[in-house]
């Protein structure tokens, strides 16, 4: 494993990596391209797989709708950054799927997009109403443009909207055949050379429509493969330490934008606006402590009022699974 890597993860991984992690012959994880994390630097470097004794098949997908019947199917194990509404959508309607870390904070890189042409802002946004819109369905986007509609008062069934993902939705909004697209990454980056968004992160925030991805997996692999998990989440936590301190910028970038299929500039201008929280963060309050099963139970009461799952739990606390993150935070 890379020296500096060693060095800066130690603490938090040095034990587990030694643990007796075997019970698997291989991992399988779920992972979006063109979204750059820390961890793709650990991914790229081979950490993962040294920590853990054996390979790690990574595997891109265009949306967390398709990372929860992945999970379903048995074909992945633990899903990177998936987004808390496909994650509600699955835990809502049966699947044992559990929250196992806050894979990043981001409010600026998943949101909605209107043609300029059609001169539309926050001022007079009750204009959308008959227009056309791709929205991948399920996701932290379907979740934003609900709350957004809500905000300015539009009518969701007074629009049509097109369950499409990103990249799809991205290349029918530049060519003229939807009037709004909502996404992120990549693809959000592509719609805003045509168009313009209605809300900033920070006007998102300020109306409490936080965007944060979860690391998951199934209440099942996770109660069975306990130490597979902590050295997992604990190589992520180590990079995300790496990253945050400043300090390996220059180390990280060039392999973190190689892994996310992007160039250099795009990748430091993306990451600008990610905040990685760290293990004490993530058991703080503010997250896993308390204030993220709340807001999961919010999340799922709006897809109910829109329709979108027959029913919420009464509460979300068993869907968060924190046994390895506090496994990190005792080494």
């Amino acid at each position: 494993m890379n020296n500096i890597y060693k060095k800066v993860g130690a603490t938090l991984v040095g034990a587990m990596a030694a643990a007796n992690v075997m019970a698997l012959d291989e991992l399988n994880v779920a992972y979006f391209e063109e979204w750059p994390m820390p961890f793709e630097y650990a991914k790229q470097i081979g950490a993962y797989d040294e920590a853990l004794g054996m390979t790690v098949n990574w595997k891109a997908f265009g949306t967390g709708t398709a990372m929860s019947a992945a999970m379903a199917s048995g074909d992945i194990d633990i899903s990177v950054s998936q987004g808390v509404p496909p994650f509600i959508v699955a835990a809502s309607t049966g699947q044992d799927l559990q929250i196992v870390d806050v894979a990043v904070s981001y409010a600026d890189n998943d949101n909605c997009v209107v043609a300029s042409a059609l001169e539309i802002d926050a001022s007079n946004a009750s204009e959308l109403a008959g227009l056309k819109v791709s929205v991948p369905i399920g996701t932290a986007a379907h979740y934003g443009y609900l709350k957004q509609m809500e905000h300015f008062g539009v009518e969701v069934s007074s629009m049509q909207v097109v369950d499409m993902a990103p990249p799809e939705g991205a290349a029918a909004f530049s060519q003229g055949s939807v009037d709004m697209f909502c996404g992120w990454g990549g693809s959000l980056r592509r719609a805003l050379e045509h168009g313009n968004v209605l809300l900033t992160g920070d006007e998102k925030v300020a109306l409490g429509i936080l965007v944060w991805d979860v690391t998951s997996t199934t209440a099942s692999f996770a109660d069975e493969n306990a130490e597979v998990l902590a050295t997992f989440l604990g190589v992520t936590a180590a990079s995300n330490a790496m990253w945050n301190s400043g300090g390996f910028t220059s180390l990280m970038l060039p392999l973190i934008a190689k892994d996310a299929g992007m160039d250099e500039a795009a990748t430091a201008d993306t990451m600008s606006t990610f905040v990685f929280p760290s293990v004490s963060s993530q058991l703080s309050n503010a997250w896993l402590g308390g204030s993220g099963q709340a807001f999961l139970k919010g999340v799922a009461d709006v897809f109910v009022s829109a329709g979108e799952i027959p029913s919420a739990r009464d509460s979300y606390d068993s869907a968060v699974n924190t046994d390895g993150l506090n496994t990190l935070a005792n080494q």
